[in-house]
């Protein structure tokens, strides 16, 4: 994306000040301190247990669940955003049909005071410190955008260790953004040092035949796992980024993260609101869930083209044992656990590009488990199944669906041959 916004920031409440300290702006009220990061092994043996998941059920006019979300106040001078952020149910409501409600008005009951003098918006946002945090996995928001230029709906995360890093070292991942001018079309994008604001690394996606995002409800997700993320719109995959994409910048996203909810009116991006801008304007968010997990116990089969499985050859559990297409036969060669870690595992080992290659047609084998990225798997709805370091995919060689088949690593093209159903 190379839209010509400047840091979100977040916003944090007076309590949260002594926390987050190294936040030089756009500090308000409404939060409290995020718990300090869990060690990196913590987090690989919790992390297949965490899920979070709002559907915004309760009646109409209630608040949002206080044990998941927290309300910022103030507002953002960083991007220029016009609207003042408010307590309470106000802006930030159920509606009673399973939905969260976030309104942006044109109004200013209780004076509240802007970076530019007297606020001539209110609106809403929502985060989840201190409440829940997430290393990997996939996040997702259902939501439908409003409509009106000056709009800025947004669902994204940052990474729990801003009050000691600040931003954007602790890491941005912007699940999705819309700005008003442009009704058919939504961002994905990446931020951290060296490459924030308008140099953050994404991309968009368009809507086809001219719909508009605010027409109709559209779920929006990334798949997280190490050094990779990938995003999609209503399940079609439209960017995939790791630390290839980064010119030797540093990747800052193997950590916990927190998630944010808000619709922010006007600043540099979407411009202010005009004429034709009409309050109130609505997010309508009908679930936020956060699925982390390595697979079911026991595992299960992954199956590819022709319905065949892959599977370990002859059982064998030795290192460099070859990796195949064959037969569905329900044996332990063809249980496979996908880890949080960003394994692929059978019989005890993991799944393994031979030599950590890099090349198209290199074949992947069974191995000893090692944490190298030889060994790291994302697995995006889109179903293909991707090795970050080489930035491949599984490949059933020469789209052969025979038994004995060998697997290896080739340039991602969307074939039959390179998609995968994984049994989770």
């Amino acid at each position: 994306m190379t839209s010509p916004r400047l840091p979100r920031r977040l916003l944090l409440s007076a309590v949260s000040l002594l926390a987050l300290a190294s936040l030089s702006t756009g500090l308000a009220q409404g939060a409290a301190p995020a718990p300090a990061p869990a060690p990196p092994a913590a987090l690989a043996a919790s992390a297949e247990a965490v899920t979070f998941s709002d559907e915004f059920d309760g009646p109409a006019g209630s608040a949002v669940d206080g044990g998941k979300w927290q309300i910022e106040t103030g507002d953002n001078v960083n991007n220029h955003e016009r609207q003042f952020y408010t307590a309470g149910n106000r802006n930030a409501a159920l509606d009673g049909q399973g939905h969260l409600v976030i309104t942006a008005r044109r109004e200013n009951p209780a004076n509240y005071q802007c970076w530019y003098g007297r606020c001539e918006f209110t609106s809403a946002r929502l985060n989840t410190a201190g409440r829940f945090t997430t290393t990997y996995g996939r996040v997702e928001a259902r939501m439908k955008v409003p409509r009106g230029q000056g709009m800025w709906p947004a669902f994204w995360m940052l990474g729990n260790d801003i009050g000691q890093v600040g931003w954007p070292a602790s890491g941005e991942i912007d699940v999705m953004e819309n700005v008003g001018f442009e009704p058919s079309t939504v961002h994905g994008t990446l931020h951290g040092p060296g490459y924030s604001g308008s140099g953050g690394i994404g991309a968009g996606y368009t809507l086809p035949g001219g719909q508009a995002f605010a027409d109709a409800f559209h779920t929006f997700a990334v798949e997280w796992s190490p050094n990779s993320v990938t995003w999609s719109v209503d399940g079609t995959v439209y960017q995939r980024r790791t630390p290839a994409d980064l010119g030797g910048r540093q990747w800052v996203f193997d950590k916990p993260f927190f998630l944010i909810l808000n619709l922010a009116v006007g600043g540099y991006w979407p411009g202010d609101p005009d004429g034709s801008t009409v309050f109130p304007a609505q997010l309508v968010v009908d679930h936020v869930r956060v699925t982390t997990g390595g697979g079911r116990p026991g595992g299960g089969p992954i199956t590819g083209l022709g319905g065949k499985c892959v599977d370990v050859a002859g059982a064998n559990s030795a290192n460099g044992t070859p990796v195949q297409l064959y037969d569905c036969n329900g044996t332990a060669a063809q249980q496979w656990t996908v880890g949080s870690d960003g394994t692929i595992r059978a019989l005890g080992k993991c799944l393994d590009v031979a030599s950590g290659g890099t090349a198209d047609g290199t074949p992947v084998q069974l191995y000893d488990c090692n944490g190298t990225p030889a060994q790291q798997w994302a697995v995006p709805a889109a179903r293909d199944i991707v090795n970050p370091q080489a930035d491949k995919c599984l490949d059933a060689t020469g789209g052969n669906s025979a038994n004995g088949t060998r697997l290896r690593i080739q340039t991602c093209a969307g074939t039959a041959n390179q998609k995968w159903t994984v049994t989770r």
